[in-house]
């Protein structure tokens, strides 16, 4: 409308003013809102000036750029500038009819073209009910329909009103994948997100059509070809065929192309570079020769090189890498090249209006004046993230004032921080319930506080905390716990306790991926047995006082927390009594090694050892003695395994474990969200300062079997079924176990 407008200006000019001629007055004639000197302002008109058509035109093109004229027309009459202008209404309010959740209305409102308060053009109108359109569409809202109602008001503006219908949300109810001659649809299924519609799915909301999943889904399909050697793959294309009023099919047609191999890798540095450095990469690139292609391990590559670069301090390098194909093999070189010296002149951080910058900065592993490392900027941008109190983290890198120089720019977006939280639980051996309210960024510090209360079976917890992850503006952590408990173990173990006191700790990486976590504690304890207990037991009844001081270090080399599929965990924490009654000294060692096989098979083995032994030759009591953590032994009840005094399994000085299991990709493939796994147990607990009186520490404890976890919508469950191989005859079993735990 705006162009077709505009022309007609154009014409009307070239009909009434066919030579130049000097303005020296200018009238303006239809404005109401807008004041004569902005719409001058505007157009850039000029007294004294002699206009031609062509200067005339530049007006009426600057005037509706504006976007706040519907009409200008242009006429010069003895030097008189006379402007016709009609003003575009106003939008004094925009609804959105048929939308309940705000959240979403408010997306909406912002990508809009048109908002209140600003100019109504009717030609945008017909752009932003396709943008409305498109971000349900993208929703799953396929048939949405969309309405306008323009109310014209008395003072020149309109109120503008969308009333969306959006119908039903549509449902894949069929996937399927054209092309692909290779792997089984099963198995393609559990590689994307998008989930056909079943009864068992009433929550997920993967099983609804969204455009932005279906591309998400076409990534995720291309690295998993690209990754079991299919160089070349293609994802033709994906669509959807209408099946009814709700219902689509959708469809993947896939082109995988022919299997590629890791033919020859190689490896150039510079000509001053020390080989010596890089002789891990040459023994990653020996390893990976005839195996099959995989995008990953040519990233792992690249990311073992960051690594000794910044190992080695070698600041401005960058890895190429070079491809050459013969037949099916493709040959790679990885080109180590040294870049121009840059650093950071400047780090600016913008967002923060409750936060104290100083939080985020200290979490910056690079700093100004620092050598610019695109790595450890990533890095630190990670860090920030981890602390959970910001919604985004977005970093833009400028240009500084030379070419040496680099800016670093960081944008965070704050979220609430307060929470109030509540957990429930139950399981085979128990339920639970528990609430709590927390604080991640108490007075703009990161400070946490956290104060909840625990409910079982057994007893009642009580805690609260304070965590300082900044401690004296420095990358050290602080915290400090108070808690009180309440644990009865009468009926199975023969004793009950009171336990409060607290605890004081640091915790900070000394090196790369190596953790040191020091503290000191101080409890109160007050045990007591019942009548049945045995004599040994009884003997330990009353309060005791223990100071101690710990540590523990962290060497962790997982490729990521959760769902881990290569690396490895290793664990060490040691207790030292100061001042205690029994002299009791812990020690914990734990090491768990992740290994990813063909077909998404993960194997996973760990070594478990726990000791606790006084250094007073004086009795352990109970509630210090080693027990086996459940999850390490299935197939027996918690704590009923081990030395036995009487009717009660008494723990030992010592516990040991060792546990393997792997995935089972093949079994149900369709259900995602879900992990099924084999499994073989082997533990003992064995070992207590009277053992001639006790019973069934001898015996190595082993048991195999199936456990499936399940990530719902309500929280995690899980379960086993479980067969003891061996076992003492004192031991109680346990062949089913679940849990099912949640937050809300």
């Amino acid at each position: 409308m705006k162009k077709i407008l505009f022309i007609l200006s154009v014409i009307f000019l070239v009909a009434t003013h066919s030579k130049s001629e000097i303005v020296s007055k200018i009238t303006i004639n239809g404005n109401s809102r807008i004041s004569n000197e902005t719409i001058i302002l505007f157009g850039e008109i000029e007294k004294n000036k002699d206009y031609k058509l062509k200067e005339l035109n530049e007006v009426v093109k600057k005037l509706y750029l504006t976007d706040f004229f519907k009409v200008v027309e242009l006429n010069i009459n003895d030097g008189n500038l006379i402007i016709f202008i009609e003003e575009n209404p106003i939008v004094q309010n925009l609804v959105l009819e048929g939308i309940k959740a705000e959240k979403f209305k408010e997306k909406i409102l912002e990508i809009l073209s048109i908002k209140e308060r600003t100019s109504f053009i009717q030609s945008k109108l017909k752009k932003d009910i396709s943008i409305i359109k498109k971000s349900f569409e993208d929703a799953g809202y396929y048939f949405v329909k969309i309405d306008t109602k323009i109310i014209e008001n008395d003072n020149n503006t309109v109120d503008l009103i969308y009333d969306i219908d959006l119908g039903k949300k549509t449902k894949i109810s069929k996937i399927k994948f054209l092309g692909n001659k290779i792997y089984k649809d099963r198995k393609l299924l559990s590689v994307i997100t998008s989930e056909e519609d079943k009864f068992w799915k009433l929550i997920s909301s993967n099983k609804f059509l969204n455009t932005q999943r279906i591309n998400l889904d076409t990534r995720l399909l291309t690295n998993f070809y690209k990754n079991k050697g299919y160089y070349n793959v293609k994802i033709n294309n994906s669509y959807v065929n209408f099946l009814n009023d709700e219902s689509f099919e959708l469809i993947f047609d896939i082109n995988p192309g022919k299997k590629y191999y890791f033919n020859e890798l190689k490896l150039s540095l510079p000509i001053d570079y020390k080989y010596e450095n890089f002789k891990d990469i040459d023994k990653i690139l020996n390893s990976l020769s005839g195996k099959v292609f995989s995008n990953t391990k040519i990233e792992k590559v690249i990311n073992e090189i960051d690594k000794i670069a910044l190992r080695e301090q070698y600041q401005f390098i960058n890895a190429k890498v070079v491809e050459s194909f013969i037949d099916d093999k493709i040959n790679f070189e990885f080109k180590i090249e040294e870049l121009k010296k840059q650093y950071v002149e400047r780090v600016n951080i913008f967002g923060n209006s409750y936060t104290n910058e100083k939080v985020i900065r200290n979490n910056l592993i690079i700093d100004e004046g620092d050598p610019y490392n695109e790595i450890l900027t990533n890095k630190s941008i990670n860090q920030i993230k981890s602390l959970r109190i910001f919604k985004t983290v977005e970093k833009n890198i400028e240009e500084g004032s030379t070419d040496n120089y680099k800016i670093i720019n960081i944008e965070v977006e704050e979220m609430p921080t307060g929470e109030i939280f509540a957990g429930a639980g139950i399981g085979t051996s128990g339920s639970t319930v528990s609430a709590g309210i927390r604080e991640k960024n108490y007075l703009g510090k990161g400070i946490t506080l956290q104060a909840n209360l625990a409910l079982s079976e057994d007893g009642i917890k009580g805690l609260f905390s304070i965590v300082n992850p900044n401690f004296k503006d420095s990358d050290n952590t602080l915290y400090t716990t108070v808690e009180s408990s309440t644990t009865n173990k009468l009926e199975k173990f023969g004793y009950e306790t009171s336990k409060y006191g607290f605890k004081v700790g640091t915790s900070y990486e000394q090196y790369e991926d190596v953790f040191f976590n020091p503290n000191f504690s101080l409890y109160l304890e007050d045990l007591k047995t019942n009548s049945n207990a045995s004599t040994n037991l009884k003997k330990q009844s009353g309060e005791y006082f223990d100071i101690a001081t710990s540590y523990s270090f962290v060497l962790d080399k997982r490729d990521q927390k959760f769902k881990t599929n290569e690396g490895y965990r290793t664990y060490f924490s040691q207790s030292l009594p100061i001042i205690t009654e029994d002299g009791a000294l812990g020690n914990t060692f734990e090491y768990k090694k992740y290994h990813k096989f063909e077909d998404e098979m993960i194997g996973r083995i760990s070594i478990y050892l726990d000791t606790i032994k006084s250094i007073t030759d004086d009795d352990v009591r109970i509630s210090k003695r080693s027990f086996i953590p459940s999850s390490k032994l299935r197939g027996f009840q918690p704590g009923r395994i081990g030395p036995k005094d009487g009717a009660d399994h008494v723990g030992g000085n010592y516990a040991a474990a060792l546990n393997f299991s792997t995935d089972l990709p093949f079994m149900f493939k369709n259900l995602q969200s879900t992990d099924f796994k084999f499994f073989i147990d082997s533990a003992n607990v064995w070992g207590v300062d009277y053992s001639d009186n006790t019973d069934g520490g001898s015996k190595i404890r082993t048991s195999t079997g199936l456990s499936v976890d399940w990530y719902t919508p309500i929280g995690p469950l899980n379960f086993s079924l479980s067969q003891p191989i061996t076992k003492h005859h004192s031991d109680i079993t346990e062949s089913f176990r679940f849990n099912l735990g949640t937050t809300f």
